[in-house]
């Protein structure tokens, strides 16, 4: 890498880490992105020279040298976007920004997540109890790690990198882990990959890079083949079955407590583990956070403990906005979900905190591609709330494809109080609705309307 590094993209979660890992060795950083926000509002602060102008004379003259800058990219950018067509034209390196992220693997001890959902939280985790231990690491997390209010983990001396492995456009191909991770494989992405053999094929593949002496660890009972070299061993966890797994599980006043497992001869099973998140998923999560770990051999038992007590979570996986309920008030849930799965999965969470309360769910689908290939199953899961305020498509990187709107997911609800709305109105309808608890999900930019929502709702209680 050379020693000034122009990100097109630049406002990507993952992207904002690499930058501000090269702006900690010293280089110089700049890039491009579509929209301001409030994550490229403090990349600027920290020092990335960001433009919002899709034109050579917004890039830096100090960048325009092929000697002296490196270019990364998402493959969320258009191959039509002009800057990204001058540097590939001019004789720059120009490369994905899985495969920089790849060299950081080569060059440490990888820890990678992977999976349909689920890698961000277990990544950050895994972060959070290396960074807890004396051992530290690098960690590159696809959300912001409300511990640290970053996306980045640095260390000088650690040999380890933690990573969220992302399978869209096989970028976790190019990555060379040490331990690597899959938690689910639930089809994804068909509008890169077709069909769910070929999803399957790509996670096959993932397994094989796992260096000799490695690990892989699989949760159970996952259609996945896995391909491990013969040097790699294989693991299996899950909630209550597999190497790895939890015991004595104890629930009650808003806590979750368990003890973790290991069955392998000389394990190391951990008693006493008490979720800083506590919700049902977040048992798995910790199981494989804590295997992967473990199997590092540089954490103790109560560096585990202190980490997940501690934890906090990402922001956007399930973060509460308003928590405590008061005499007609109202508990506010955000999550990032934007598979029938993790969406299922949110609202049985919700269930399981609150199970008198009557539940509303604002649902932004994310991708036309996905809405279209998975909206039967989208209204399965909202069927399980009591009332649904359904949004349109969050479009991010896709053009409209003919017929496919959030109708094909609305007709299909369960539910007799839903509603079609579109962004503008939904602080209002949220307003005037009658629930306890909302959970507004989605990949989208739902979120950016939850402080209003939360000063409407507050308004008279205040």
């Amino acid at each position: 890498m050379k020693d000034k590094v122009y990100f097109v993209g630049a406002g990507g979660i993952g992207m904002a880490a690499l930058e501000r890992y090269f702006l900690s060795r010293g280089m110089a950083v700049a890039g491009y992105d579509r929209t301001p926000t409030p994550l490229t509002r403090a990349l600027i602060e920290e020092g990335v020279n960001i433009s919002f102008d899709d034109s050579m004379d917004a890039v830096p003259a100090d960048f325009r040298n092929p000697d002296e800058v490196s270019v990364i990219y998402t493959p969320a950018i258009p191959d039509s976007n002009v800057p990204l067509s001058f540097f590939r034209n001019n004789g720059f390196s120009v490369e994905k920004r899985s495969v920089a992220l790849g060299d950081i693997t080569r060059s440490s001890r990888a820890l990678c997540f992977s999976g349909t959902h689920g890698k961000t939280t277990t990544s950050s985790m895994a972060a959070h109890i290396l960074h807890t231990a004396a051992v530290g690491c690098n960690a590159f997390l696809g959300g912001i790690l409300r511990n640290y209010g970053s996306n980045l983990l640095l260390s000088a001396t650690s040999p380890y990198s933690v990573v969220e492995a992302d399978e869209y456009d096989r970028s976790f191909h190019t990555l060379r882990p040490y331990i690597a991770v899959v938690t689910a494989t639930d089809p994804d992405h068909l509008d890169i990959y077709g069909t769910e053999e070929a999803y399957l094929e790509s996670f096959a593949h993932f397994t094989e890079l796992v260096v000799p002496g490695g690990f892989l660890i699989v949760h159970t009972g996952l259609k996945l083949r896995p391909r491990p070299g013969k040097d790699v061993t294989v693991f299996t966890y899950s909630q209550n079955e597999g190497t790895f797994h939890a015991a004595n599980i104890r629930r009650g006043n808003g806590t979750i407590v368990f003890d973790f497992v290991d069955e392998r001869p000389d394990g190391m099973s951990i008693s006493d583990i008490e979720l800083g998140v506590p919700v049902e998923i977040n048992i798995e999560n910790a199981i494989a956070a804590i295997a992967a770990t473990v199997l590092t051999g540089d954490v103790t038992a109560d560096d585990v403990r202190r980490a997940m007590a501690s934890f906090m979570g990402p922001e956007r996986r399930f973060q509460f906005h308003l928590k405590e309920k008061v005499p007609g008030g109202h508990v506010v849930i955000d999550d990032y979900a934007h598979h029938p799965d993790e969406l299922r999965q949110s609202i049985r969470s919700v269930r399981a905190l609150y199970p008198d309360a009557k539940l509303l769910v604002a649902f932004q689908p994310h991708l036309y591609s996905r809405t279209r290939d998975f909206a039967p199953q989208f209204a399965e899961a909202l069927s399980a709330a009591d009332s649904v305020l359904l949004l349109d498509i969050y479009p991010a990187r896709e053009l409209p494809i003919p017929g496919v709107t959030s109708k094909i997911i609305f007709d299909e609800i369960k539910v007799p109080e839903k509603l079609m709305i579109n962004k503008d109105s939904l602080v209002n309808t949220v307003k005037n609705a009658n629930f306890d608890i909302l959970l507004t999900v989605g990949a989208g930019d739902i979120c950016n309307s939850l402080p209003a929502i939360v000063e409407a709702l507050t308004a008279d209680v205040k």
